[in-house]
């Protein structure tokens, strides 16, 4: 996440920086400029609520992030075709404005709200959370949260979902795990869509991109798809996600709860660790890799010594 676009405080979580906030001064009364890591304790306090509410009513959270136009909504759409019948989704949509993706999806026959970030790069739990008192949950089985485009700040926001599924496109180019590591490092799940154009750009390499992918140390699995063909092109993903829904299922039975692979701001290239946060340490395997991570998972950012600058 960026100091220098203002996008660590939010809509969401503003009020908390006001005057008479709970962050707006410092111990010695002075206007707070060590807000980041206050923030993004709040912001874990709040994903942690709204993660025993999906708990509490047995949803699977997943958060689709990618770069703008990797096809986050088409392939909600088709997803929603797939599985309208087999089981009951919503959406959320983040953007910085507009009504357009909420709109696509409620002419699909689901509920979806939009959250307009306005300034915002990202979502963060308190937008999530503001979401959810405009959505009804009642019988849902999977609820969407569809991210703003930007492959580098969502990746370290907890929404109190409990997978990532990042996105890479291929018109965007097979280099894109090595030129973002933090988001590729957070996901659970890799699709590469548009695979239907595979063929026409034949500089996109599908094993070079796998590769880049491993190289960051992640054992995440790698789908292959095109939303625009039929459903058994879908399979894989599809089949992902009623697994993982049966797994929240039993998860619940139980009483645990799952989280997504988060990596903090900082974290390094090739597996690397910054000594801080949700990455793996050397000879550690990544989170991606074993679903039980979510135990005992801790959340301490390394933004302790990230700060912005006063008004």
């Amino acid at each position: 996440m960026c100091d220098t676009c203002g996008c660590n405080v939010t809509s969401g979580n503003e009020h908390l920086v006001r005057p008479g906030g709970k962050h707006a001064e410092t111990a010695s009364g002075r206007a707070a400029v060590e807000v980041l890591q206050s923030l993004l304790g709040e912001n874990d306090h709040q994903a942690a609520h709204n993660r025993a509410h999906f708990d509490a009513r047995g949803i699977l959270a997943v958060n689709l992030m990618s770069s703008p136009g990797a096809g986050k909504t088409s392939l909600l759409e088709a997803t929603i075709d797939a599985l309208g019948r087999e089981l009951r989704i919503a959406v959320i949509e983040g953007d910085l404005e507009t009504e357009n993706d909420a709109e696509r999806i409620r002419a699909k026959g689901v509920a979806a709200i939009q959250i307009a970030t306005g300034s915002a790069c990202h979502l963060d739990a308190h937008m999530v959370h503001d979401a959810l008192h405009r959505l009804d949950l009642t019988g849902v089985d999977i609820l969407f949260i569809e991210n703003v485009g930007n492959l580098v700040c969502p990746a370290s926001f907890d929404l109190g979902h409990h997978r990532n599924v990042t996105l890479l496109s291929v018109p965007e180019g097979d280099d894109k795990p090595a030129k973002y590591p933090v988001m590729f490092r957070a996901a659970d799940l890799v699709l590469l869509t548009k695979a239907d154009l595979l063929p026409v750009l034949d500089d996109f390499d599908a094993a070079r991109a796998e590769r880049y992918l491993r190289d960051l140390g992640t054992a995440a699995p790698l789908l292959s798809l095109s939303a625009r063909r039929d459903d058994a092109h879908l399979g894989p993903w599809l089949d992902w996600l009623r697994a993982e829904l049966a797994a929240q299922r039993e998860r619940v039975a139980s009483g645990a709860t799952g989280r997504p692979a988060l990596q903090p701001d900082g974290a390094l290239l090739h597996g690397g660790h910054a000594g801080h946060g949700h990455g793996p340490a050397a000879g550690e395997p990544p989170a991606s890799q074993d679903h039980g991570h979510h135990h005992g998972h801790t959340h301490a950012h390394g933004a302790g010594e990230r700060r912005r600058a006063e008004p």
